[in-house]
């Protein structure tokens, strides 16, 4: 049996920017961009992510992993 999402709209990545990065719990504060155009706080931050590249203004690819809810998310990758 697959996993559910509960709300059946599945796993999707989208853009951001990073506004603010906590290096001892590793979570981030990250505004989205694109279609769902808003903040989200407590984002979790992939370990494999040194925190040295998690500099406010970045762009960032966030996996929600139920699209309707921007809770279950994490910051896969960070770019300038």
């Amino acid at each position: 049996m697959a996993p559910s999402t509960g709300s059946g709209q599945g796993a999707v990545i989208v853009p951001g920017t990073l506004r603010a990065f906590d290096a001892g719990t590793y979570l981030a504060r990250v505004t989205l961009t694109g279609s769902l155009q808003m903040g989200v706080s407590n984002v979790p931050v992939s370990r494999a992510i040194p925190s040295a590249e998690m500099v406010a203004g970045r762009k960032v690819a966030v996996l929600l992993l139920d699209e309707s809810k921007a809770t279950d998310a994490v910051v896969l990758a960070v770019w300038t």
